[in-house]
């Protein structure tokens, strides 16, 4: 009878450790079939705010590349829209941070197979730039330039952070690419927020300084 009871109770054990083993491979199998080389990005390079009579531009630049599932999608009609993100603050010891500007700014691009142009838009204007490739095109959205901050927001001769981000806005997508999303990170496009310092100069230094386009402060990721 004690032998009876002890095979019983062997067996279980020996099924339940090959059930585990089996379990532990297949989870190793799906891990590394579900983390592919990425072939798509969004990779900041840097960011400026450059003197403009009302203020200060951000001039920033970005190095987008689209997967190839992407590409096919923009082919056959599917419309990509970016966000750019920025906000401008000045550290406070004493306080929380000033807030002096933020920004949101969105783009649409999508290919027109009737002119076999690709197009870029900003915003929700009906203006729109066209493009004979989609190099050109990313070529103009990975290097965005508007005005973002009002001079009287700012004090010359403080010390400003500015926080950028550029990304694929993926809420705006057909809804089945969004489940798609879910489980595929080819569509998650995102520099996450980057970091540069600003200091601005005086109206009349400014002007007496280096050309048009000129940096208030370089760009450098942290």
């Amino acid at each position: 009878m004690t032998a009876f009871f002890t095979r019983c109770w062997k067996r279980p054990s020996l099924v339940s450790l090959r059930a585990r083993v089996f379990m532990v491979i297949c989870a190793l199998a799906l891990g590394l079939g579900a983390a592919p080389a990425r072939a798509d990005s969004v990779d900041f390079r840097e960011a400026r705010l450059a003197p403009r009579d009302e203020g200060w531009a951000l001039e920033a630049e970005f190095d987008i590349e689209l997967s190839g599932r992407l590409e096919e999608a923009v082919n056959k009609g599917v419309a990509l829209y970016f966000t750019l993100e920025f906000e401008l603050t000045r550290p406070r010891w004493y306080w929380l941070d000033e807030k002096a500007a933020q920004l949101t700014q969105s783009y649409k691009l999508d290919y027109h197979a009737l002119t076999r142009q690709y197009r870029l838009s900003a915003g929700a204007s009906s203006l729109y730039f066209s493009f004979p490739t989609l190099t050109d095109a990313l070529k103009v959205l990975s290097q965005p330039k508007l005005l973002a901050v009002d001079r009287a927001k700012v004090k010359p001769g403080d010390t400003y952070v500015g926080n950028v981000r550029m990304r694929l806005d993926v809420s705006r997508l057909p809804k089945p690419f969004q489940i798609e999303t879910l489980t595929n990170r080819e569509w998650v496009l995102d520099s996450d927020w980057k970091k540069f310092s600003f200091r601005p100069e005086a109206p009349a230094a400014a002007a007496a300084g280096a050309p048009t386009g000129a940096a208030g402060g370089m760009g450098s990721v942290k």
